[in-house]
């Protein structure tokens, strides 16, 4: 795993809806994309609350490295480290743009989080999230209840 010194470091502003063709591929925003063409994001099915593989985490090579890195510091007879290694090995997926700037969401983690016809891409500044632009819409709603106590923390 190369040192993160060596790698970009983008942030991910604004929202994105998109249409999402018979392939599962979806666009992502010019501004979002890594400079180096073989540059791997992560997806990850991850839940909102209560609700499992609710929306896709979408982790840029610098934030899955530095994540790998605590990974491999847990504790191997950790049962929580245990599931997280599961949750993140066993479910994500890694995947690379193609020339016209989009990835291929594979079908599994597509119908794990109900990925369809169009997708929401939301910033979380230093990664992303893929939605079903139905079920942001719910998570937006708890989040708006949230907005006082959560700007609380900066």
């Amino acid at each position: 795993m190369a040192g993160n010194e060596n790698i970009e470091k983008i942030y991910y502003h604004s929202r994105f809806r998109h249409g999402v063709d018979d392939k599962r591929r979806v666009q992502i925003p010019a501004k979002w994309r890594p400079l180096q063409p073989e540059a791997e994001l992560v997806l990850i099915p991850w839940r909102n609350g209560n609700q499992m593989n609710s929306h896709l985490l979408v982790l840029p090579p610098r934030v899955m490295n530095a994540l790998a890195e605590k990974i491999e510091g847990m504790s191997g007879s950790d049962p929580n480290a245990a599931a997280l290694r599961r949750l993140i090995g066993g479910n994500s997926a890694s995947v690379t743009l193609d020339k016209a700037g989009r990835i291929c969401i594979p079908g599994e983690v597509a119908d794990a989080v109900s990925i369809k016809d169009e997708a929401l891409l939301v910033g979380l500044v230093d990664r992303f999230e893929i939605w079903n632009p139905e079920r942001y819409e719910a998570a937006n709603a708890v989040d708006m209840a949230l907005l006082p106590e959560a700007l609380k923390l900066i």
